[in-house]
C-alpha cells in the first residue's frame, strides 16, 4: 500500500479560478528573434519608383500562370462607341487599376482602386469526352479586394478568388460605365 498524500497536494483540493490564461513571457530583446516579420515578402512585392519611393503589389502570379496560346483581346466600349482595343495575350497577367506606376491597364475612374483587379492566364487540367486529362490555358479574373467590386456580365464576382472568363464576357470595374468585352482569335 502506498502512503496517502496530504490533502493540500491532491489535485482536487487545489483552488480553481475562472480564468487560466497566462500572459506571454516577456520578450528578451537582447536575444535574436527569428520569427517571421513579413519584411522579406514585402520587399519582393515592392516596386521601386524613380522618385525613391516604392509601391507594394497586392498580387503575385500563381505557379500555374502561363502565357496564353490564343490571341485574347479586350474591346473597350464607352456607351455604344468602341474606345480602345487591348491585346491581352502578350504576357500571363495584367494588373488593372488607377495607379499609373504599376498597372498594365489603366482605369482613371475615381470609383476604381489603385490596384483593382488582375486578368490572369492559368493552365488548368480538363477532361475530354473520353476522360483523358489534358492541360488548357484559360483566362481568369481576380478582384483585389477593391472598394467598388469587379463585375462580369453585370454580376459582382467574389473578391480574392479566381473567376473563369469566357469569350464574350462583359467586364466592368467599380462604378465606371466602360465595358470591356473579352474575345479571342477563334471567337465568332
Amino acid at each position: 500500500m502506498s502512503p496517502k498524500r496530504p490533502s493540500s497536494i491532491q489535485p482536487s483540493a487545489r483552488p480553481r479560478s475562472g480564468s487560466r490564461s497566462k500572459s506571454p513571457p516577456p520578450i528578451d530583446k537582447a536575444k535574436p528573434n527569428f520569427a517571421n516579420s513579413g519584411l522579406l515578402a514585402a520587399e519582393t512585392n515592392a516596386v521601386k519608383l524613380t522618385d525613391g519611393t516604392s509601391t507594394i503589389l497586392k498580387y503575385n502570379e500563381p505557379p500555374e500562370a502561363r502565357k496564353p496560346t490564343l490571341g485574347w483581346r479586350l474591346y473597350v466600349f464607352k456607351g455604344s462607341e468602341q474606345a480602345e482595343l487591348l491585346h491581352i495575350h502578350r504576357q500571363s497577367a495584367y494588373l488593372i487599376g488607377r495607379d499609373r506606376t504599376v498597372t498594365d491597364i489603366l482605369i482613371e475612374h475615381p470609383s476604381c482602386s489603385k490596384q483593382h483587379a488582375v486578368i490572369q492566364h492559368r493552365q488548368v487540367t480538363e477532361k475530354d469526352e473520353f476522360g483523358a486529362s489534358k492541360p488548357k490555358n484559360k483566362p481568369f479574373i481576380i478582384d483585389l479586394e477593391s472598394t467598388n467590386s469587379t463585375y462580369v456580365n453585370d454580376e459582382a464576382i467574389p473578391t480574392s478568388r479566381f473567376y473563369e472568363l469566357k469569350a464574350g464576357d462583359v467586364i466592368k470595374f467599380g462604378l465606371s460605365n466602360r465595358e470591356y468585352v473579352l474575345l479571342h482569335d477563334d471567337a465568332t
